[in-house]
């Protein structure tokens, strides 16, 4: 499993200061725990445990708030760091919680998940034959990592589809790689699929960029297809590289001022003229819905695909003094245009639903003129890329429409 909480994260050091009018209000309501904890302790049939109970208690309490709060136990606090450290057992794939169920938001590519046939959108219902409704992610990720070469069995609901499917599946070492595929696939057209956000992905893109624009790029497809997000700050310097100075990126609103941000770009990109497309689709959440909405909302990209995932809610990780900690939703973020992405997404400015063309080789006769050229596209270079996307009617699209950007503005010279 990657980065499985498909949200954006803040890690603050120490336990927030709390107003202390909430303070005196809240100890007056603890009284009443107070009052049952010593009941159950005192009458209790069996020998009970003060902190097992109280971390009892806490788990329902951040469990009722909503799907991506919840009360970390000490180890879960350790393993929830190790996520972003960028190298574990599973699965690899993104879940999320979506009423009640745990779903996929996206299976990454050449991982064990990915290899089995698991989709974005498909319902974990039973893991090793335990159904797991209204299980936290925590509680999912537990019994879905496992040492590497173990297996794991998945049953799933796929509503497309209408119907259950098993899945049995061999755990392994994930590596994330938060950045692939960066080429040239046409005429100084580049490419660059953005997996995740992660903190090496700054540093990364701008290699990444450096890279093609030594190879004469002259306009850009960021393709940010079933790329679940990551931490927020990353993904607010990812869309800094498209944009001029002083640009507003996305803000965050919540109860405090601590929650009422809004992030800026600080400099002028030498990329900021570049011409681009955004891909997008349903498995792209979070921390891509804020590069693809402030390209967007800026002008600075076309956005291209079907509408996002819709998660616009950031988590607050929240050390307490024993090791444990909260993961408290505290503020919702919204793009520069102050839309609010929670439940709603990006939509593109071309809708275009994914579907898999059919080979040149397999049937080129027929098809429209501007497809068969794409399709000839790179024909040399016969590696896993391009067998992969030749066939990929949302990056022909793209292709297609910056091939038009580009001799419009040879024209224009």
């Amino acid at each position: 499993m990657i980065l499985l909480f498909v949200c954006l994260f803040f890690f603050v050091g120490s336990a927030l200061k709390i107003d202390r009018e909430v303070k005196d209000e809240t100890y007056k309501e603890l009284s009443l725990f107070a009052d049952a904890l010593a009941i159950i302790q005192s009458q209790y049939v069996d020998e009970s445990q003060p902190k097992d109970l109280i971390y009892g208690a806490l788990k329902g309490m951040l469990s009722s708030l909503d799907p991506y709060s919840e009360f970390l136990s000490p180890q879960e606090y350790k393993e929830l760091k190790s996520d972003t450290e960028g190298k574990f057992g599973g699965v690899g794939m993104e879940i999320t919680l979506k009423d009640g169920w745990v779903t996929v938001v996206s299976p990454l590519e050449d991982t064990p998940a990915w290899e089995a046939g698991i989709k974005a959108g498909d319902k974990i219902v039973k893991i090793n034959d335990q159904i797991i409704k209204d299980y936290t992610l925590t509680d999912a990720v537990r019994l879905l990592r496992g040492e590497s070469g173990t297996e794991v069995k998945i049953t799933a609901w796929r509503q497309k589809e209408k119907k259950m499917l098993d899945f049995k599946i061999t755990r392994a070492m994930i590596k994330i790689e938060d950045i692939k595929n960066v080429r040239i696939i046409d005429s100084g057209i580049g490419y660059i699929r953005l997996v995740e956000f992660s903190e090496e992905t700054p540093g990364d893109l701008s290699d990444a960029l450096e890279r093609l624009y030594e190879q004469d790029m002259k306009a850009l497809i960021l393709d940010v297809r079933y790329n679940p997000g990551g931490l927020l700050d990353v993904a607010a310097k990812a869309a800094e590289k498209f944009l001029d100075k002083n640009k507003i990126i996305v803000s965050t609103k919540g109860k405090g001022n601590l929650q009422n941000l809004e992030f800026r770009t600080r400099t002028t990109s030498k990329y900021k003229d570049l011409p681009m497309v955004v891909l997008i689709n349903e498995g792209s959440a979070s921390g891509s819905e804020i590069l693809a909405g402030a390209l967007q909302d800026h002008k600075r990209a076309i956005v291209i695909g079907v509408k996002t995932f819709g998660k616009g809610s950031v988590q607050t990780v929240i050390p307490l003094s024993d090791g444990s900690a909260l993961k408290l939703t505290t503020s919702k973020y919204f793009t520069p245009s102050g839309a609010s992405i929670h439940g709603e997404g990006i939509k593109p400015d071309i809708e275009i639903e994914y579907e898999q063309m059919v080979k040149k080789e397999e049937h080129e006769e027929g098809l429209p003129e501007e497809i068969s050229k794409t399709l000839e596209l790179e024909e040399e270079s016969d590696d896993s890329f391009m067998k992969r996307y030749k066939t990929d009617n949302q990056l022909i699209r793209a292709v297609d429409i910056l091939r038009g950007v580009l001799i419009y503005n040879r024209a224009e010279e």
